[in-house]
């Protein structure tokens, strides 16, 4: 009753206005010492370890700019082979099978929505998806899981569901709902696809290779595709992109990238680690 009640409450909010507003209310520079309080006060809610970061807090002028830290170099090696994109919580990984991924334990979704390209959603049939949560506490950047080329970025203007555990459990075709940025790269001669996904005050998305492509500004309300010709170079670790918060990640791998014996496990992993 209780989780049906929230859902029909969460249909009547203005979730994309909502998450620009809040976008703006994190940007705001208050005075020095407002702004730091604040920015302590949001690390010990969410246990962020600030030996970590690459800047001390009080030189970040804004919660928002705290959200997308960059950490002190060195302190995620980068593997070797396939690796991790983001701090976050692996929740959901499997076969791509029928051009369906799972979403949740019973609720599934199409691939082809959720790219929005048949042709692309086609060739990685048979591939792997794997599925990373980012929560408030995790560093906000994504990065490189691969080697390669990116060859396309398109961003599908959405909505924006929460993304927390009961939301993905609960709601029907949630992740091709959302607004979200579909990124392919070729990976020696196969295809890699990372897919950003925004949520309820997490509208906002960039690309560190494409600073023209900026999600939730409310003035773009059609999908948008940026196609790269030469190919931009890409690798393994690199910066990719960055939420304005939390939000997830879905990684999609054409089959034969990786190698049939890899045992993936639910959990929390960080950006960098092997695969």
């Amino acid at each position: 009753m209780y989780q049906s009640l929230l859902s029909l409450l969460l249909r009547f909010v203005p979730k994309n206005y909502l998450s620009y507003f809040m976008g703006r209310l994190a940007a705001i520079k208050w005075p020095f010492s407002w702004n730091k309080t604040l920015i302590l006060w949001f690390s010990r809610r969410y246990k962020i370890n600030l030996g970590e970061i690459e800047k001390d807090v009080s030189l970040y002028p804004s919660l928002s700019d705290f959200f997308v830290r960059r950490l002190k170099p060195g302190v995620r090696p980068i593997g070797s082979g396939i690796v991790h994109p983001a701090d976050s919580t692996i929740s959901t990984f499997g076969l791509i099978d029928h051009q369906t991924l799972i979403q949740a334990k019973g609720l599934k979704y199409d691939l082809s929505e959720f790219v929005h390209s048949l042709p692309s959603a086609a060739a990685l049939e048979g591939g792997t998806f794997i599925t990373y949560y980012l929560c408030p506490a995790d560093y906000h950047c994504v990065h490189s899981p691969v080697d390669g080329k990116i060859l396309k970025a398109t961003h599908i203007p959405g909505e924006l569901w929460p993304v927390n555990s009961w939301s993905v459990s609960s709601i029907k075709n949630l992740f091709p709902r959302n607004e979200r940025v579909v990124v392919e790269m070729d990976c020696e001669g196969k295809r890699a696809v990372l897919v950003m996904v925004g949520a309820t005050n997490v509208g906002k998305m960039t690309l560190a290779f494409d600073e023209t492509l900026v999600t939730n500004d409310l003035s773009h309300r059609e999908p948008r595709i940026r196609t790269y010709s030469p190919a931009i170079s890409i690798k393994r670790g690199d910066a990719f992109g960055k939420f304005h918060l939390g939000s997830t990640v879905v990684m999609l791998y054409q089959a034969g990238i990786l190698p049939k014996d890899l045992v993936i496990k639910s959990g929390a992993v960080k950006y960098g680690a092997s695969l």
